[in-house]
């Protein structure tokens, strides 16, 4: 089935060209979906609901707070909206790195978010996360030891940071961090716009024996406000098919594994 086929597919296309050109047209989207206007203003309604966008006569433009200058103004709604399959793609082949009987960490991203999405497979398995909607999605298969660290809870993500979230983390020992980055450079390292998060952050990577970083493309060559570590810190980078040869090339000049997704 044609991820379009779907209402969640179709939003999350629509979101992504807002994102690429900063408005859409009703008439137009309903030709590229091959759809009735009436479902794409549905579709514009119920994301303009989220604050996701702003309809306008005929169409829609970005939400304020949702463009390329403010990323640290982007709520979970919205980035569980964008790219959509990368992250569903990455979430499954992370989800294979986990064994029966671990104790993992996830993070708060969406990215890290999707891993939760595919663990059916296992019985026993203990998940550590600072993220209340993956800690909802992990107590759902009701068979889990599912640890949500207390601490300060950040609106945009619905994450907890900050001393009583990295106190918490220092009293466990981790088999694998699952950790999703809002900015990624081999030169400048992973960060994060918000310096709380990127503490936290780093308290995780010192609780794990393995750290496994996860992000789609769009999240390569940036950076923001706070720095969480250098490349060097993490054993394997899970991420989609456009990352370019050259930087999966330096990754692994440093003895990191690098895997990439078909999307």
């Amino acid at each position: 089935m044609n991820i379009y086929d779907t209402a969640q597919g179709r939003r999350s296309a629509i979101l992504q060209r807002l994102k690429e050109d900063s408005t859409v047209n009703v008439t137009q989207l309903g030709k590229i979906f091959g759809v009735s206007e009436v479902t794409i203003r549905k579709d514009l309604r119920i994301l303009q609901e989220r604050k996701l966008l702003t309809r306008v006569h005929g169409g829609a433009i970005m939400a304020a707070g949702t463009g390329p200058v403010e990323p640290e103004e982007r709520n979970f709604d919205y980035k569980q909206m964008v790219n959509v399959r990368e992250k569903e793609a990455i979430g499954r082949m992370a989800a294979a790195h986990i064994k029966e009987g671990d104790t993992i960490i996830i993070d708060s991203g969406t990215t890290a978010m999707e891993i939760v999405k595919n663990l059916d497979r296992f019985n026993d398995l203990t998940i550590i996360t600072n993220s209340v909607n993956a800690m909802i999605e992990a107590v759902k298969y009701k068979r889990f030891n599912v640890i949500l660290l207390g601490g300060n809870v950040r609106e945009t993500s619905l994450s907890t940071v900050g001393p009583v979230t990295e106190s918490s983390l220092k009293l466990f020992y981790c088999d694998k961090l699952f950790l999703g980055v809002d900015s990624f450079s081999v030169d400048a390292g992973l960060s994060t716009p918000s310096v709380e998060e990127a503490s936290t952050n780093q308290v995780m990577i010192s609780r794990a024996r393995e750290v496994i970083a996860v992000f789609d493309s769009s999240k390569l060559d940036k950076r923001a406000l706070a720095f969480i570590c250098m490349p060097d810190k993490i054993n394997t980078v899970i991420t989609d098919s456009h990352l370019p040869a050259g930087v999966k090339n330096q990754l692994q000049s440093m003895n990191i594994n690098v895997e990439t997704v078909m999307v």
